[in-house]
């Protein structure tokens, strides 16, 4: 079985380069197949299981994609031509249900599986499904598989119940191509839903208002390919952060949108750690004991919920109490194995109440979902002894070559297995290689 060994107790220092947007990224990827001019050139792709599965979901749908020899992205959409998109695939991940949008803006029906992901709660697609229905789409659920379609989807005023990432990128894509006027109401902020904003208007498309509560999509006819580079990923970036302040240390993280991050650095500014801004990079110094802080997680550009787990590890061993409030999903189902390791956690509800101990020991654990992967890592960087982390398929979904970042930075940490995490880009680069 694939593990990580981590020996702790090895402060920082160095420079990391971050990788692009894993959830930038996944819905541009797909957007990038609305086009039936051209073919899209995309830079600043991560290399993460993630990003490649959605790209074996293209591919099965007929859609060209390849990585060439320079790391860019190609993707031709003329060549698509199926509406079925693959069980086996579309299981493994959430975003991979941005698919429905693209199928049912270029060819009117869509047979995609209700999605999988990390288990951290209950997270239906019943505000996708609403926004489809409402744009003109037949939809029905059926042995597992959303199965819509409609001669054409007509633009609409849809009001989001909640603040969803996910349905804001789903219908943005599929009113790009909508006859009419489609206004979105109480969106998601998030810069990857600007980022996507921005890819679609290069491409062509009439959407005003990214980065607010209400966006305006005035759908067109067709689509072009362009180049383009997604931004930073910040959630990488904040998961280095904490690593330093948990770990010690001197770190220079470029790539990065500091705005971006605006709430997490203010967070741990508090804490003891300095954080020094720079053009497109930052640096972390961490002090020699961390202070506990209280934190509640909030859609952007609140603290994000994907950086929740990665701060609970840094406040193991911070002195004082530390209370954090996870108001977006269930993502305490970690605390048992930061246990292991010494922490001192006890978890009422919604909330995670830690109290600092001297020092975290190292100990065999498990992944649950990606940021709990980030977590045991930063754990793991902080504690005494060897850490044992198994469960590194999840970890690779959002992190491209973590331990090889970490090695760099001085870290003393290795990665055993028995084949290659990354064998899906192979599959990728075969193709007009």
């Amino acid at each position: 079985m694939a593990r990580l060994l981590i020996e702790g107790g090895q402060p920082l220092s160095g420079e990391v380069v971050v990788s692009g947007a894993k959830n930038s990224a996944l819905p541009i990827i797909v957007a990038a197949a609305l086009a039936t001019e051209g073919k899209s050139v995309l830079n600043n792709i991560p290399r993460d299981s993630d990003v490649g599965t959605i790209c074996l979901i293209l591919r099965s749908l007929g859609v060209e994609v390849y990585f060439d020899s320079e790391n860019r992205l190609h993707i031709d959409g003329r060549s698509l031509n199926s509406y079925q998109a693959p069980y086996d695939l579309v299981r493994k991940m959430r975003a991979s249900f941005y698919t429905a949008g693209l199928l049912l803006a270029r060819l009117g029906k869509a047979e995609v599986p209700l999605p999988g992901g990390c288990a951290i709660g209950s997270r239906p697609v019943d505000f996708h499904i609403r926004g489809f229905t409402q744009m003109g789409a037949e939809v029905i659920i059926e042995h597992g598989f959303m199965k819509a379609q409609c001669k054409e989807l007509i633009g609409t005023n849809y009001y989001i119940n909640r603040s969803s990432v996910g349905t804001t990128i789903n219908l943005m894509i599929a009113a790009s191509l909508a006859k009419g006027t489609t206004v979105l109401e109480n969106c998601a902020k998030e810069p990857e839903v600007v980022d996507l904003a921005i890819f679609l208007n290069g491409m062509g498309a009439k959407i005003r208002g990214a980065g607010t509560d209400i966006i305006r999509i005035e759908g067109v006819e067709s689509l072009k390919g362009i180049e383009y580079s997604i931004i930073p990923d910040r959630i990488e970036a904040g998961t280095y952060i904490f690593a330093t302040a948990a770990a010690g240390g001197d770190v220079v993280i470029k790539n990065v949108v500091a705005e971006h991050l605006r709430s997490p650095i203010i967070k741990i500014e508090e804490t003891g750690v300095i954080i020094e801004r720079g053009d497109n990079q930052i640096r972390v110094i961490a002090p020699e004991k961390l202070k506990a802080i209280d934190v509640e997680t909030a859609p952007y550009p609140g603290f994000p919920t994907d950086l929740q787990q990665p701060l609970v590890a840094a406040m193991c061993t911070a002195e004082g109490t530390s209370v954090i409030r996870e108001n977006i999903f269930d993502r305490f189902r970690y605390v048992d194995e930061l246990r292991r390791m010494g922490a001192d956690i006890k978890v009422e509800r919604e909330t995670a109440i830690i109290r600092g101990v001297p020092q975290l020991t190292g100990a065999p654990v498990e992944v649950t979902d990606l940021r709990a992967g980030a977590a045991l890592v930063i754990a793991g960087l902080a504690a005494t002894g060897i850490t044992e982390i198994y469960g590194l398929d999840i970890i690779d979904r959002g992190y491209e070559d973590l331990e090889g970042k970490l090695r760099g930075l001085g870290a003393r940490i290795t990665r055993e297995e028995t084949r290659n995490a990354y064998d899906i880009f192979e599959q990728i680069e075969k193709v007009n290689a």
